[in-house]
């Protein structure tokens, strides 16, 4: 079973506007879904709309909130604001990091970082449909 762990713009961009793509990642069998309440809070306060942050609410219902423990013991060359999402996906055990990130998550797209594969969006829907 794989374990996703959604960085705070999945869960955004799934919140954002109703029936979005995204969505599809709520849909799917045989996986746990993952988050931190720092990545959360980060969706959250970056959407405007009342029935955005109600959508968000409802997403957050089905994950499981990681606790970022300080002793992961790893500091990932990312920027600050982005290193407690790649250390609360590895505190988690999760199997994928799924994140829209291009910008500082990019260089470690298809790529295993403390047992963790980095993935975005379409790549890790689109490796699952041809399993």
């Amino acid at each position: 079973m794989d374990r996703l762990f959604l960085d705070a713009n999945v869960l955004f961009s799934a919140a954002y506007r109703e029936n979005s793509g995204l969505g599809r990642i709520w849909e799917l069998k045989r996986v746990r879904l993952l988050s931190s309440a720092y990545a959360v809070e980060e969706a959250r306060r970056n959407l405007t709309a009342a029935a955005q942050r109600k959508r968000l609410a409802k997403l957050v219902e089905a994950l499981e909130i990681v606790e970022l423990i300080a002793a992961v013991g790893f500091e990932p060359e990312l920027p600050e604001k982005d290193r407690p999402i790649l250390q609360a996906a590895i505190a988690g055990r999760a199997t994928h990091l799924i994140t829209g990130d291009v910008k500082h998550f990019g260089p470690f797209f298809g790529k295993r970082i403390k047992g963790v594969v980095v993935s975005l969006p379409a790549a890790y829907l689109g490796g699952i449909q041809k399993r």
